[in-house]
């Protein structure tokens, strides 16, 4: 690795399950987060299962979909919680692991509005970075698209990137089960992987300034 000289960053690797495609509409189910560095190590974890919210519906293709992984279903929704306490426990995990955290899942744009909308609606902060006065900044930046980061380091066209073609061995020896804890472990090993990739690249000169 050559990040030794970089400023320490620690990635939240965070899977989430859901009874539904929309936020607005259903509940997440259950998330995890695995917090690692560049190199891999693994600082901490976290994980919870959430109370359905009254105001959503699951989905019923989502509820058939469920049928096929009976036990990563049970995972999912015994013993769950209620939503705003394990949502501020998680915030006050998060602020409690060293360095910059810098949010991470697989792929962003799925995970990152259901973390973005119950961080926002629980504990007025965010997932993403943003325009947002007035609310506490949890992590850095973005965050990071496993799924694009992927794509482009392999050197595969767009229509390639799924996280399926990752070579499997990258994954450890953690399956992809649809247990939040169990991919969100996996996805931390595919990270130090293309961490690995990102570091035999040629570096490129930095630059600063405002882009509109």
């Amino acid at each position: 690795m050559t990040h030794a000289s970089a400023t320490p960053v620690t990635f939240v690797v965070t899977d989430i399950e859901t009874d539904g495609h929309s936020p607005l509409r259903n509940s997440m189910l259950s998330f995890a987060s695995v917090a690692m560095t560049y190199d891999g190590t693994v600082v901490d974890e976290f994980e919870s299962v959430l109370e359905r919210r009254e105001s959503r519906a699951p989905d019923p293709a989502t509820s058939k979909w469920w049928e096929g992984f009976p036990e990563a279903y049970r995972a999912a929704t015994t013993n769950p919680k209620p939503v705003r306490s394990e949502i501020l426990r998680y915030v006050g995990w998060v602020e409690s692991l060293p360095n910059e955290k810098v949010f991470c899942a697989a792929p962003i744009m799925f995970d990152g509005p259901w973390m973005d909308h119950y961080l926002d609606s629980f504990a007025h902060t965010r997932a993403l970075g943003g325009p947002f006065n007035g609310q506490r900044q949890l992590f850095r930046g973005g965050g990071v698209c496993l799924y694009t980061m992927a794509g482009t380091l392999r050197g595969e066209d767009y229509l390639n990137w799924g996280m399926q073609r990752v070579p499997l061995e990258w994954y450890g020896d953690v399956p992809h089960t649809h247990k939040a804890i169990d991919d969100a472990r996996g996805f931390a090993n595919v990270l130090t992987k293309l961490f690995e990739l990102n570091s035999r690249l040629p570096k490129q000169e930095s630059t600063t300034g405002s882009y509109s």
